[in-house]
Parts: structure tokens; C-alpha cells; sequence
């Protein structure tokens, strides 16, 4: 059986790791500079071999003697650099100077000698003076002996099975004289404007998505933990069939996980206020809550894109989540992974913080499948679906702040104004995260 070998670049818990494991591939190294991501990513890909570190400093050769690959062919290299330099959130710079990351990631491409590429990025990449860059990657991709599919496309995962509208900028390419791959063409479109494809029908809801799901605020050790076993899930859709994996194809072409189907994971409850929740109930579906802007879930609609906050170096601020289109409370984290894609085994940090701020910078795994599968049929290559079971990583790594993390991987803490907090517990941290949102709300 074989399976081509992918090499997940800017790999943050997993996403494009999930979708291309999914499609067929292998994905034997995840390269990540976010320990606390890392070890998420270890714990859910226990095969892979997780390289701490930036692109920046590492090549090639080090990649591929690190993960016991020298003299192996690379099918394909995949990633996004962080897109903080180009989203349309904020100011935007072209020469701001995170975007040489972009070009470590054309260089290892070359270096690595891969076969195929995926580069994704924001939307904002292909807009206004952002495209003079775009076309300056082109021919970088070009010098290192790469041809990119053109003209680029910016995909929605909502057109493509995901209950929500998230837009990336995909730009896909092979080694000169090799076969191109094809965009994949939409399978959904969101509900409520005019499909593209009528014979494809729409994809799932949001209630199609989480309405099974127990109510966290049932449970009281969920402020405690992010895990409980006692929960008892509703009737499931056909989408909720998938992600509790309760059908065989469920693994489409990955490798099935040991795991407990019974337990409800990620999901440690939120602080509100009844004056916040006041505010909750009285926000109609689909609109957003004045006081503290967040946007409430439609029922028979899409979410809006999930969003990933800011890291510890740039202060640590939440990601805004949802409000529950049935409940008067944000949406938990393991709601926001069943909204993007993510499998109910597939683990996020216990950290509300933390999960949250790892789903909102993961590309969906169903929007990755798609796309993996046009690489492998591009290649030539017919997937196939693994024999074999494998366990999951060790549940400690998912409860690992920056600190413990940088410790468990041998590697300097990036700074952090939220893990350096003097005599501040991890737990503690997040109160007082909560109750600033909180008074936020409450005060307008």
C-alpha cells in the first residue's frame, strides 16, 4: 500500500494535517514555532514527528534527518505563514517583514525537493497591492522550478461541507513538466443565497452541526475540566453522524483512532453574566449582540468565520466566540470544532483560550480534504484506506501552557503577556480573562 508523504509547514494543531491525512497522504512532519500547538499536534498525530522551531531556521536536509526521511520522495509540501501581514483585519503592509516566512516556505519547497506544493493564505493576499506580492510568490515559485496552478482561487469551506463561511486564498503547484492539479470544484453552497451548483443542494447547519451535542452549562465539573464523561448526546445529523465517527467512511481515507466515543471533550464552560445573558436571549439568530458585538448563530444557517484572537506576544486577547443559536452562552470549543470540521476525537488545549485560538488559525479539515485530494489525483496516485488502529498521544500534552510546553519540547518560551503572569495559575488566568469579557458585556 502506498500512501504519499506530506510535510505540514506553519502546522498549528493540525488542520491541513487532518484533511491531507484524510485525502490519502501520510503526514510525517509537522514544523510549528507554537509549542503549545506542538503538543496538541503530538497528541493527535503521534506519528508525525513535530519539529518546534520556525522555518526560518531550518532546512531541507535538517527536515528530512530530523523525520528519518533522507532519500525519500516529498509528494508534497503544505502551509500557510502566519497572515498577519496581509488580512484585511487591521492595517495592512506589503513589506511587512513577517512575510519573508512566505519565502522560507517557497525555499524549503525547493529544498525539500517535494513534489507538489499547497500554499494557503488570507483572503486579503489577493486584494489591491497585496496582488503585486502575490505575482512576485508566483515567480519565486517559478525560479525554484515550481508551476502554480493560475489563475489562484480563494475558496469558502462553506461550498465545501464545512457550517461555515471561512475564506482562504489557495494557491497550488507542481514540479515543471508535471501534471497540474484542478481546483476542486464547490459541493455546498451557504444557505440562503443563490446556489452555484443547484444539483449539489446546500450544506450543513449550524444546528445540523452541534444541535446533538450536550449543553455544556449542564455540567458542573466542566468549570473545572474540559471533559466529562457523562454526557449524553442527542439524535445526530448526517454531518454529526461523521464527526462522532459513527459510520466506517466517517475515516475517509485516515487512520481510525483508539478513542472514547462517550466523552465529551472540550468543552469547559464560560463565565456569564445574567446581564449578558439577558443580552444573549434577546439577540435574534443571524444578527449580532450590540454590547459586545458578538454575532449570533443561525439555526439553519452557517457560521460566520471563526476567528483566532491574538497570540500571548501581542496580548493575549480572546477570540470573540459565537453565541449559541439555542442557548444564552457563547459556543464551547468543541462547538466551534464541530463548525469547522473537526472530528470528535480530534483534541484541542484544555484552555478555552488556547482551543479556541487553535481552531480560529486551522484551515478546516473537510476544505483541506478536498483540496489534498486534487494534489493526489494530480500525482497519479490512488488512496487508500490504512489497516491499522493507532492510539492517541498522551493526554497531559493537551493541558500544557507556553512554559510547560517549551519545557516538554527542550525550547525557549516565545514571549507571552498571558503565561508570564506572576503567581498566576493557568486556570486563574482564564478567570480573569473571563471576568474582563464579562464587565465588557456588562458595561458596555
Amino acid at each position: 500500500m502506498f500512501r504519499p508523504i506530506g510535510i505540514d509547514l506553519f502546522a498549528g494543531a493540525g488542520g491541513l494535517s487532518l484533511g491531507f491525512e484524510q485525502a490519502g497522504f501520510d503526514v510525517k512532519v509537522a514544523v510549528e514555532i507554537d509549542p503549545v500547538h506542538c503538543a496538541v499536534h503530538e497528541f493527535n498525530f503521534p506519528d508525525a514527528t513535530v519539529i518546534p522551531t520556525s522555518v526560518a531556521d531550518l532546512s531541507g536536509s535538517e527536515i528530512r534527518r530530523r523525520a528519518g526521511l533522507v532519500g525519500k520522495q516529498i509528494d508534497c509540501v503544505f502551509g500557510g505563514a502566519p497572515c498577519q501581514g496581509f488580512s484585511l483585519i487591521g492595517h495592512r503592509v506589503l513589506e511587512d517583514p513577517r512575510n519573508k516566512l512566505v519565502l522560507d516556505f517557497v525555499r524549503l519547497v525547493r529544498e525539500l525537493d517535494a513534489e507538489s506544493f499547497v500554499f494557503e493564505n488570507v483572503k486579503g493576499l489577493t486584494v489591491g497591492k497585496h496582488q503585486v506580492f502575490l505575482k512576485e510568490l508566483v515567480k519565486a515559485f517559478d525560479q525554484a522550478g515550481y508551476e502554480c496552478r493560475l489563475p489562484w482561487k480563494v475558496l469558502n469551506a462553506a461550498h465545501f461541507g464545512t457550517p461555515q463561511s471561512r475564506e482562504r486564498f489557495i494557491l497550488m503547484g507542481v514540479k515543471k513538466g508535471y501534471a497540474l492539479p484542478e481546483y476542486p470544484m464547490p459541493k455546498t453552497n451557504i444557505p440562503g443565497r443563490p446556489k452555484l451548483y443547484p444539483e449539489l443542494g446546500f450544506g450543513p447547519s449550524c444546528a445540523e452541526a452541534i444541535g446533538d451535542l450536550p449543553d455544556a452549562d449542564t455540567f458542573e465539573t466542566l468549570y473545572a475540566s474540559d471533559a466529562v464523561k457523562t454526557a449524553r448526546f442527542g439524535d445526530p445529523s448526517e454531518y454529526a453522524t461523521e464527526l462522532r465517527c459513527l459510520k466506517n467512511d466517517a475515516w475517509h481515507f485516515g487512520y481510525v483512532r483508539h478513542w472514547e466515543p462517550n466523552v465529551l471533550t472540550s468543552s469547559a464552560r464560560t463565565v456569564h453574566t445574567e446581564i449578558s445573558r439577558r443580552r444573549f436571549r434577546q439577540t435574534e439568530e443571524g444578527t449580532v449582540e450590540p454590547i459586545s458585538r458578538f454575532f449570533r448563530l443561525p439555526s439553519g444557517g452557517v457560521s460566520n468565520t471563526l476567528r483566532a484572537g491574538t497570540d500571548g506576544a501581542r496580548g493575549a486577547f480572546t477570540s470573540p466566540r459565537p453565541i449559541h443559536y439555542r442557548y444564552a452562552r457563547c459556543i464551547t470549543v468543541r462547538e466551534m470544532a464541530r463548525l469547522h470540521g473537526f472530528p470528535d476525537w480530534f483534541r484541542l488545549n484544555a484552555t478555552k483560550w488556547h482551543g479556541a485560538r487553535q481552531i480560529g488559525n486551522a484551515v478546516p479539515p473537510p476544505l483541506a480534504r478536498v483540496i489534498a485530494a486534487k494534489i493526489i489525483e494530480a500525482l497519479g496516485v490512488k488512496p487508500s484506506r490504512p489497516g491499522e488502529t493507532i492510539p492517541l498521544g498522551d493526554p497531559k500534552l493537551l493541558t500544557l501552557n507556553l512554559f510547560q510546553a517549551s519545557r516538554h519540547f527542550g525550547v525557549q518560551a516565545p514571549p507571552s503577556k498571558r503565561d508570564r503572569k506572576s503567581g498566576a495559575t493557568k486556570r486563574k488566568q482564564e478567570e480573569i480573562e473571563e471576568q474582563r469579557n464579562a464587565a465588557r458585556v456588562a458595561h458596555g
